[in-house]
């Protein structure tokens, strides 16, 4: 859906390789009351260049983009959303009921006029073009219609996106929600997996990894600055273009084939399939020597998974299943022919 994203885009795995489903479940709970809830109000959030005072937590707000969605439902705020759009997988089975309970206003962006019709008051968007101004969403035009908006920051980093952002994305929303007891139980939760990640990497020999997001001219692939080279690093892994300093660029083919990855990750989304793109892969003549070609170790990453949300703890979980220095090769990471997944 997304199509080639822009350098700050891009960053739970699917069965093929990285995702096995472990971010937990979420306690539901019923949204606090105005009245209850505004006893800690106002709150000031500064993101991403807007400064925006909130006198009570949003009672109508609309997410954009599948990890918005998701952060909102992990803190239980189902009951606060009027909308929701842009999805790019499956939303994760233990937020299903909740989500299918809000109005899909439209399957990509919705206009200016659908946005309006749902008389949002808050908007939460997951990607910088979930406010394009050119598309008459521009954050300046939402708040002339009322509507306070938040993106999220892995949008606008002041450095490389760490855990930290994580958990600062999290609280920041249950902040202006006036949940913040909700976002420490799921920060508790996704730190949890984390650290059971770590205690199982000792001694571990990191594998190389590229990343293929898309592109057959040049790759386009995740650098060192986003959510995606951090999931990787915390799986014990290394990403090949971590020198690569922002969240994703191009480079060029030979450029991966110096680098020989011992493993390729495939991003999953868009028109093109994850078969496609490993058929692409396969065929191309500055590729044939490269290690993972020649053994044919793909993983796949849902696009859901790439971005900073609350799928990233999982995906690092799924990732630490790669290869230990004997070489033996886990099912995350086998060839096709023993994998058996091979989308999402």
């Amino acid at each position: 859906m997304m199509g080639r994203r822009p350098v700050s885009l891009l960053s739970a795995m699917a069965a093929a390789l990285l995702i096995s489903g472990c971010g937990g479940t979420v306690e539901r709970k019923e949204a606090p009351s105005a009245d209850h809830a505004a006893k800690g109000f106002p709150v000031t959030v500064s993101n991403c260049g807007v400064k925006t005072t909130y006198q009570r937590p949003p009672q109508r707000s609309v997410s954009m983009n599948q990890h918005a969605t998701e952060v909102m439902l992990a803190l239980g705020l189902e009951r606060s959303m009027v909308g929701t759009s842009c999805l790019d997988d499956r939303i994760l089975p233990e937020y299903q009921g909740a989500y299918d309970g809000i109005k899909v206003l439209a399957k990509e962006y919705p206009s200016f006029e659908a946005l309006l019709a749902a008389e949002p008051d808050f908007a939460y968007g997951g990607f910088a073009s979930t406010f394009d101004e050119k598309e008459g969403r521009g954050r300046d035009a939402l708040s002339k219609a009322g509507i306070n908006s938040y993106l999220n920051i892995e949008e606008c980093p002041s450095g490389p996106v760490t855990m930290a952002a994580m958990d600062q994305e999290i609280r920041n929303v249950a902040k202006i929600f006036g949940v913040p007891d909700r976002a420490e139980l799921q920060l508790k939760k996704l730190h949890g997996t984390l650290d059971s990640v770590e205690d199982r990497l000792a001694d571990t020999a990191p594998m190389k990894i590229f990343v293929y997001d898309s592109g057959d001219k040049t790759a386009f692939t995740a650098g060192g600055a986003g959510i995606g080279n951090e999931m990787i690093r915390l799986a014990g892994g290394m990403n090949l273009f971590t020198d690569l300093d922002k969240a994703f660029g191009d480079v060029s083919f030979e450029q991966v084939a110096e680098r020989a990855p011992e493993a390729i990750v495939i991003y999953d989304y868009g028109d093109q399939s994850v078969e496609d793109k490993k058929k692409f892969l396969l065929a191309n003549p500055a590729l044939k020597d490269v290690p993972a070609i020649k053994n044919k170790r793909f993983a796949v990453l849902p696009l859901s998974s790439t971005v900073l949300g609350v799928r990233v703890p999982s995906g690092v979980d799924s990732l630490c299943r790669g290869p230990r220095p004997s070489g033996r090769i886990p099912p995350a990471v086998r060839p096709p022919s023993s994998a058996g997944h091979t989308g999402r």
